[in-house]
């Protein structure tokens, strides 16, 4: 059975899934992704290495770490996600990012935590508990993580940032490439090239990966989808439950209704 009910606190959403034969094809998120697998084999493909969580395993992901997603057999797998808010990461850090530093981890502490904070919001509770569970687990991820600077400049990829920084300027239209390319001074083959080798992704996915986070943001903000879809240019509804169910396991619609 596929299942995927997301529900959001202030600062955490959560996801509980379970799922056979849907496949998510290759996304990100804007902020930290923690989770447990709690039955079955998960299956995916992160920065070009194969990845497999077994039951208890924990798996964390980077902000903007590209992946897909999958059961390893028709049996199945049941899950749960939290993504947490880069600003409330910071502020809990004093300023630091977390950096994980291996993909999946087998730690019971860690996997207990995750799975007392998503309980705590998949059922509502905004009390002083649940505060507490989310500032601990953060510190035990960042015991768990590899703290690195914020930001890693370098000249050959500064262009990757300054692409971004165009890119999301402009999540309401169409991604003009070769306006791009001229305002980086590059060809196109040597953007696409360049982008994907660093970014793990190409250009276009990015964009659109990044329109379909936004509008879920602004359904989060306003309860109006179609005001997402004529906000970050998609076509019709159609356009984004589409890409958002590739993303998310259910379309915006359904996502918008598990949030009510």
């Amino acid at each position: 059975m596929e299942q995927f009910i997301y529900k959001k606190s202030e600062d955490v959403l959560a996801l509980s899934a379970s799922m056979s034969k849907f496949t998510y094809k290759k996304h990100c998120h804007e902020e930290y992704a923690v989770g447990v697998t709690l039955r079955g084999i998960q299956q995916y493909q992160l920065g070009g290495s194969f990845q497999s969580s077994h039951q208890g395993g924990v798996m964390l992901f980077n902000r903007e770490q590209y992946h897909d997603g999958s059961s390893y057999d028709r049996d199945g797998i049941d899950y749960i996600m939290l993504y947490l808010r880069p600003e409330l990461v910071f502020e809990v850090l004093g300023g630091r990012e977390l950096r994980f530093d291996a993909p999946i981890v087998y730690d019971r502490g860690l996997a207990r935590q995750i799975c007392a904070l998503s309980g705590a919001v998949q059922s509502g509770r905004e009390d002083a508990l649940s505060g507490e569970l989310l500032l601990s687990l953060i510190e035990r991820l960042a015991r768990t993580a590899e703290d690195t600077a914020a930001s890693r400049a370098g000249t050959d990829n500064r262009f990757i940032d300054q692409a971004k920084e165009m890119m999301l300027g402009s999540l309401g239209d169409v991604l003009k490439l070769d306006e791009l390319c001229l305002a980086l001074g590059m060809s196109k083959f040597q953007f696409i090239r360049g982008f994907k080798q660093h970014a793990g992704i190409s250009p276009y996915q990015f964009f659109l990966n990044c329109k379909i986070e936004h509008a879920r943001r602004s359904i989060e903000r306003t309860k109006d989808i179609y005001a997402a879809v004529a906000d970050y240019g998609f076509f019709d509804l159609t356009h984004l439950n589409r890409h958002f169910k590739s993303m998310f396991g259910i379309t915006a619609y359904e996502y918008m209704t598990q949030l009510s």
